[in-house]
């Protein structure tokens, strides 16, 4: 069994919030009101219960899980936190580089519509 903290805003959240709320929903549906609808018992629904597949984990959500629990463990949550939030972050240089394509496709379109008109 694995337990995972989220913030209750996200995504994530929401959607286990929503998929508890049909099961209970569907929980007081699926009992047999009426005394004479016969309930599954004895050896098969036992086994049905002990056969039932379980939801697997991928690998990408397990590697996440334990990279996750790894940070916790070592305490370098904040660390990295701080050490990507600098410039030698790989998000900030990734933003960095696409500024400057964005500013070298200005410079070469107002090139080409200088060019165009007479």
């Amino acid at each position: 069994r694995v337990t995972k903290e989220v913030d209750s805003t996200s995504k994530e959240a929401k959607s286990f919030l929503k998929q508890q709320e049909k099961w209970q929903s569907a929980a007081p549906a699926s009992r047999p009101t009426v005394s004479g609808v016969k309930r599954p018992s004895g050896m098969s629904s036992l086994l049905g219960k002990i056969g039932s597949k379980k939801q697997k984990m991928s690998t990408l959500e397990k590697s996440k899980l334990d990279w996750e629990n790894f940070k916790e463990e070592e305490g370098i949550v904040e660390e990295l936190a701080i050490h990507n939030r600098g410039k030698d972050g790989y998000i900030e240089r990734k933003a960095f580089l696409e500024r400057v394509d964005h500013r070298q496709f200005e410079i070469e379109r107002d090139i080409r519509l200088s060019r165009m008109k007479p």
